[in-house]
């Protein structure tokens, strides 16, 4: 993992330097353009981990997934239409376990269950107020237009610096008790002066895509990629690509086809939100669990 966050450190600082030699507008594409390719690719192949999980092979999963895929984007843009904060407030949560959980699970912290998920969500919302502290005018416009409701920039700040204390606590906690945190605490502090550097300089959605796709979904796809193949091979990722391919492709088109029915109801931020929010309710539960089940193979 080590490796790739080497990698990610790289490729931030170059996503940087195309944050400075074109416009907004090219960095709002390309963002969209990663997050709906390696973005979206992570998140396609939960069938075939919960198959790894639990060793049980459905029927028919293509048909089973895809129906069951349609009724949770259909569902989550329900959500976001008629209770759109409850819905993006549950995206936030969500959301930021997943990446807490993503980051540090490799990571043998020694510390109990409660305290160590409090920590991922912890982590992962100071990541995502990061964003939109460097971002307010861009946040604040994005979740009116979702939400309906204006949320001010004191509550942003304030929301963030509640947050920082809270993580302080972890971290002082933490390296007393943790001697794999105690030993990556230089690094962990540099990659969030990294990811301040990125949301600093870049807008809201390019910031955001940095991230999403460079230290979180390539890493999670690294994880996956060896959880159900047992190693990262050019043959197991290619396998992963090629199974993945319908679920992705199926995505693309239900976002294409939610978005030219709603369009003229709701700006695209909402259903763009609403759509992320679909993969990520179930994907976090799933991924989730793949981590327990690593857990408890390795504890065998």
């Amino acid at each position: 993992m080590t490796k790739i966050y080497n990698l990610s450190t790289v490729l931030s600082f170059v996503g940087l330097w195309i944050a400075s030699m074109f416009s907004g507008q090219l960095e709002i594409i390309l963002g969209f353009v990663l997050i709906f390719s390696f973005g979206i690719l992570h998140g396609s192949n939960d069938i075939l981990l919960i198959n790894s999980i639990t060793q049980l092979r459905v029927k028919f999963p293509f048909i089973i997934v895809v129906s069951t895929y349609s009724l949770t984007v259909l569902s989550a843009v329900i959500l976001f239409y008629f209770l759109p904060l409850l819905a993006f407030s549950l995206f936030i949560v969500f959301s930021a376990f997943h990446f807490g959980e993503q980051h540090w699970n490799y990571r043998e912290l020694g510390i109990s269950k409660k305290i160590r998920n409090a920590f991922y969500f912890v982590y992962g919302l100071l990541i995502i107020q990061m964003l939109f502290i460097f971002n307010t005018k861009e946040v604040i416009e994005t979740i009116k237009s979702i939400t309906e409701h204006t949320i001010s920039e004191i509550f942003i700040m304030y929301s963030f610096i509640l947050n920082v204390i809270v993580f302080t606590g972890f971290t002082v906690y933490l390296f007393f008790k943790s001697q794999a945190f105690k030993s990556t605490i230089l690094i962990e502090f540099f990659y969030l002066f990294i990811f301040g550097i990125v949301f600093k300089t870049s807008s809201l959605i390019w910031g955001f895509a940095i991230y999403f796709i460079l230290w979180h979904s390539i890493p999670s796809l690294f994880e996956q990629v060896t959880f159900i193949y047992g190693d990262v091979k050019r043959l197991n990722i290619l396998n992963y690509c090629r199974k993945a391919f319908p679920y992705w492709l199926i995505s693309l088109i239900g976002i294409a086809i939610v978005y030219f029915i709603f369009k003229d109801k709701k700006m695209f931020s909402a259903i763009f939100f609403s759509f992320i929010a679909a993969l990520t309710f179930p994907h976090a539960l799933v991924i989730n669990k793949m981590f327990k089940n690593k857990k408890a193979q390795s504890n065998k």
